[in-house]
């Protein structure tokens, strides 16, 4: 197998070089995506065998890779997401200026993600870390330099980066003391304490969790769609990935921990999807939804976390279990998204949702990829979303009936805030869906809309063929995958899941089941539906009048207005003391970004220009402080406070 994996990286490495001549385009994406394809086979390969290959983990610092069961599971997540993503590229990258260049980077992007999770050493751990965060900036930077990019991509790494210095401070320490691939770091002791508040800072801020988020809504959505699709499915999981492995396995977690993370993570779903039901941008929409669906796999976590605190190994593996089978869901259903977005944009010119409608019955693939994963988003059964986020809540569940009553106050808020989360997932769902796909064409761009390219449309059947088997296997797959958490609470994971209200019927008969009835209540049907005028109170109906995304969140807007503190500009016309035009505007501004990164970097512009007076070019002044810091170090030293 291990000679499998190099054959892949091989393939994909020369798939990186060959789109640096524009006609060789095709032939290197095709290389990629067959290198992701073999990677993910031979991870998935592992991930059921359970024979790994390569090194072991390891404190030294020395480059040695290696691939586990859990680092296999990760590898098929990835490659679920880059193969589609590759293969689309083919079309959507053909006619972008410098494409070779941003394919290219694209390949580098994988292979930095397949590193992440097959590294051994803190060496190369921490190397394919930076260069899966600086990857994806340069290539939307080779995309598109435009000023709104660049701005977006400049706060991209300013947080990333402050916020990943937790990873190194995390992974160095664990290194240090020789728990990465030696006995775990105990609970006890200010360094645990320590360990476990980096880690939480270092990879929540690369997950998006809150409130180190703010990155994402930025980021995401001004990338080219192939390479946000592997950002928003791939990068952000592979993040809780590293997450895992310290909390679970590198360290026994201090007991604060787990509540921490469930609360953070509960918080982090309603706020993603909170502000996702309110965007009016089909890019900007998804991005929110992955905080959210990072939130419910974090809170998962911390539930498995807690339980395992509390000796109940069987409710934590099962929380653990529905954490991994959440990012897998979430990863092959919103790069399917983002790709559909990308097919959108391609054949309207915008991703307005106001500006589109009627796109099912124009651009049908991309509609039943839209249909099919925003089905598994909003976690409506049969589909594997409604699987994971269900074993999910039976893991948070878990954590609330345990006798610690702090932690179950904990849990409990957290079901109340996971459940409140999958109610407003349906509502940006249909959201995003109803304006998207339903209705008339809401312009001339959506009315002469027509089906993506044909490699698009290829990268389309892949995505429904994924979360075709993940609706059949959902079921078998999550015992498995609750059966790698790390620490010993694995075992044998949970019993087979049997969906709830069903006799016990097994996935495939249920499907079956589905299928028939809807075949029967179609033929009972008869002809299809006659069509009537739409009745908008005698006034004639035209394109611009059908429900606007303003129009579909207002009331929920209305009844939360005193939390989101929504801004709105109305501007009246009058000509001759009548009213001529009235035209509103409004939009909700992120309260994080509001409360904290606003006046964060108002202080930060403040001492900076305080600190450039130091520069005065004066040899004199320069020489003086350093006199003076002389004698204050002499001083401490005195003290003894330097000794």
């Amino acid at each position: 197998m291990a000679e499998v994996v190099l054959a892949a990286v091989a393939l994909i490495a020369a798939g990186v070089l060959l789109p640096l001549r524009r006609r060789l385009l095709t032939a290197g994406l095709a290389l990629q995506a067959l290198g992701m394809l073999l990677i993910g086979a031979a991870g998935a390969w592992i991930a059921i065998d359970g024979a790994g290959v390569g090194e072991a983990f390891s404190s030294r610092l020395s480059p040695v890779f290696g691939i586990d069961r859990l680092s296999g599971v990760m590898l098929g997540l990835i490659a679920g997401v880059a193969v589609p993503a590759a293969v689309a590229a083919v079309g959507y990258l053909r006619h972008m200026p410098r494409s070779g260049a941003v394919a290219a980077l694209s390949g580098l992007f994988a292979l930095a993600l397949v590193g992440v999770v097959t590294a051994r050493d803190p060496s190369a751990l921490l190397a394919c870390w930076e260069l899966m965060t600086l990857l994806p900036a340069v290539a939307a930077l080779v995309a598109d330099a435009s000023p709104p990019v660049r701005r977006a991509m400049f706060e991209y790494l300013a947080i990333t980066h402050i916020g990943g210095a937790g990873v190194w401070v995390a992974v160095l320490v664990l290194a240090g003391d020789g728990a990465i691939g030696g006995p775990p770091l105990g609970p006890g002791g200010a360094t645990a304490g320590v360990v476990a508040a980096a880690a939480l800072v270092g990879f929540g801020t690369k997950a998006g969790l809150v409130p180190l988020h703010a990155w994402l809504p930025r980021a995401h959505p001004v990338a080219p769609s192939t390479l946000s699709a592997v950002m928003s499915g791939a990068m952000v999981a592979v993040a809780l990935y590293g997450l895992i492995r310290v909390m679970f396995e590198w360290m026994v977690a201090p007991a604060w921990a787990g509540p921490v993370l469930l609360a953070v993570g509960a918080l982090t779903a309603v706020v993603g999807i909170l502000y996702a039901a309110m965007q009016s941008e089909m890019k900007r929409l998804l991005a929110h939804s992955t905080i959210e669906n990072m939130g419910v796999a974090a809170a998962a976590l911390g539930a498995a976390l807690w339980l395992r605190h509390q000796g109940a190994d069987g409710p934590a593996a099962l929380a653990f279990g529905g954490a991994l089978l959440h990012l897998v869901t979430h990863a092959a259903a919103k790069g399917g998204l983002f790709l559909a977005a990308g097919a959108v944009q391609g054949a309207t010119g915008t991703l307005q949702l106001d500006r589109l409608g009627g796109l099912g019955a124009r651009m049908p693939w991309t509609g039943a990829v839209l249909g099919v994963a925003g089905a598994s988003l909003a976690a409506l059964p049969p589909m594997a979303g409604f699987v994971s986020e269900w074993a999910v809540l039976q893991g948070v569940f878990g954590a609330a009936r345990v006798d610690d009553p702090a932690g179950a106050v904990v849990a409990g808020g957290a079901v109340l805030l996971l459940g409140a989360a999958a109610g407003l997932a349906a509502l940006a769902v249909a959201k995003l869906l109803g304006l998207a796909l339903l209705g008339p064409p809401r312009g001339d761009a959506s009315a002469a809309a027509t089906e993506a390219p044909a490699s698009m449309v290829a990268a389309h059947a892949i995505v429904l063929t994924g979360l075709a088997g993940l609706v059949m296997g959902a079921g078998w797959i999550l015992p498995g995958l609750a059966g790698l958490a790390p620490g010993g609470i694995g075992g044998g994971g949970p019993d087979p899941l049997d969906v709830p209200a069903t006799g016990g019927i097994g996935t495939a008969g249920l499907l079956a089941a589905l299928a028939v009835a809807t075949l029967a209540l179609t033929r009972l049907r008869g002809r299809a539906a006659a069509r009537a005028p739409i009745w908008l109170c005698g006034q004639p109906a035209i394109a611009r009048e059908p429900y606007t995304g303003a129009g579909f969140t207002k009331s929920f807007r209305i009844a939360v207005d005193g939390v989101l503190r929504s801004e709105r500009e109305v501007e009246v016309e009058r000509a001759g003391g009548i009213v001529q035009r009235v035209r509103s505007s409004g939009q909700v501004p992120d309260l994080v970004d509001r409360l904290i990164y606003r006046p964060a970097e108002r202080v930060a512009l403040r001492a900076a220009s305080g600190a450039r007076r130091l520069q005065s070019g004066s040899l004199r002044a320069y020489l003086a402080w350093l006199g003076a810091l002389l004698l204050v170090s002499l001083a401490l030293l005195r003290a003894g406070w330097l000794a």
